[in-house]
């Protein structure tokens, strides 16, 4: 089966699906809908996590003709060659907490960027927040195997300027049993081993960001200055309810470890707000630790309950316009510390990659610069910064008047 330049034109769509929150269940759903109204003939399957969570709900939608599990995604290639002929809601789900194969491939095109290939290295979560599905529709933690992520990576290195490392929880990489090697140890080996230029850290839980670990992305100047650390709350008593495994004293010590080992670094969070219980006193500890760290940038989410989740049936739901509010006060306190931050680099000079989106680069510490004239995509280089964007950097132009 051949690939269609156009999904109008499409025999089989596949759609990978995300149910981190209710908007992205609907966001599938709509999706469905919407590749069926415009090719009803096409035959639809959806994979992912919505797929291993709630596969009755997706195999009733029009169109659907296979739902794939996460625990069933290495068997699509024989599903599809063994069930042309079933043309409605075929179901392929199983325990997933079975699965023990590591299925990932380097993804060169994310959002659009074909600049920054997204290598995922690792998947599952073996920790327990009471509001997150994830544990559920991705199964037990593991890792792809030291060898095939090399392997991988030098061939990627080949093509590509700036290599992303991911995973579910990244910072759990190499911890299965009988593993001798940390994820510093392995970002080290690929230094040594390998020709890659800039390596990127996704997002690692904080408590996984080791001396270590900070201490290597300090020193090398082939590791990007970015740390993302997901948060959710700066309230004890919020991540005591979430089953957060530190407390902010202990995130802080990270953070602040971040920034002195690295003055020009990117640091940037995941935050939720609306939390089952979360009281106004509860929120503005969160909004005074915030403001009192170093962050540049915030991924601010609003409470989703999820269904089967301990946090979905707490008390103390806390009402929609509440949790709007709260989202706004923390997304305006990102942009204040973000501008802040972005302001510091005006008449330096940055690192970027190239994107491939005309005049668009990337710094190291994860800034979008303007450049002055399109550019080959993937390509590092030096650029140095005269002015502040509407989100970003733009490039000195030294015929333009500040």
């Amino acid at each position: 089966m051949d690939a269609a330049g156009d999904r109008n034109q499409a025999d089989l769509v596949v759609l990978n699906s995300c149910t981190v929150t209710a908007a992205a269940d609907d966001d599938l759903r709509q999706t469905v809908r919407r590749v069926h109204r415009e090719n009803p003939d096409a035959r639809i399957m959806v994979t992912g996590c919505y797929a291993q969570r709630a596969p009755e709900e997706i195999a009733a939608l029009p169109g659907v003709a296979w739902v794939v599990g996460n625990s069933d995604k290495t068997a699509i290639p024989d599903i599809v060659a063994e069930e042309l002929g079933h043309f409605h809601g075929q179901i392929h789900v199983h325990d997933i907490f079975a699965q023990h194969e590591f299925l990932s491939a380097p993804i060169a095109d994310a959002a659009g960027d074909r600049a920054r290939p997204n290598l995922k290295i690792q998947d599952g979560c073996n920790n327990r927040c009471s509001f997150c599905v994830i544990p559920f529709v991705r199964g037990r933690s593991r890792s792809m195997s030291e060898v095939q992520v090399l392997e991988q990576v030098r061939g990627l290195a080949r093509n590509y300027r700036e290599v992303v490392l991911s995973g579910v929880n990244l910072g759990r990489w190499g911890r299965e049993p009988g593993s001798t090697i940390r994820l510093a140890g392995l970002v080290k080996r690929m230094l040594d081993e390998t020709s890659v230029e800039r390596l990127r850290l996704s997002s690692v839980e904080p408590m996984d960001f080791t001396d270590e670990l900070l201490g290597l992305m300090a020193e090398s100047p082939r590791i990007a200055k970015h740390v993302h650390a997901p948060l959710q709350s700066g309230s004890d008593t919020v991540l005591r309810r979430m089953h957060r495994k530190y407390r902010p004293r202990h995130y802080a010590d990270r953070v602040q470890k971040a920034r002195a080992w690295m003055p020009d670094a990117a640091i940037g969070a995941d935050v939720m707000v609306g939390f089952p219980g979360e009281t106004a006193a509860e929120f503005e500890e969160t909004y005074q630790f915030i403001d009192t760290l170093p962050f540049t940038y915030l991924h601010v989410f609003t409470y989703s309950a999820r269904p089967g989740t301990p946090a979905a049936a707490a008390p103390g739901q806390v009402p929609i316009p509440i949790r709007k509010e709260r989202n706004r006060r923390l997304r305006e306190l990102a942009q204040r510390k973000n501008a802040a931050f972005r302001l510091g680099f005006v008449g330096r000079t940055l690192s970027v990659v190239t994107l491939g989106q005309g005049k668009m680069a990337l710094s190291d510490n994860y800034l979008k610069v303007e450049l002055l004239a399109e550019s080959m995509d993937n390509v590092l280089r030096d650029v140095r910064i005269g002015g502040l964007s509407e989100a970003g950097l733009r490039e000195f132009d030294p015929l333009r008047v500040l």
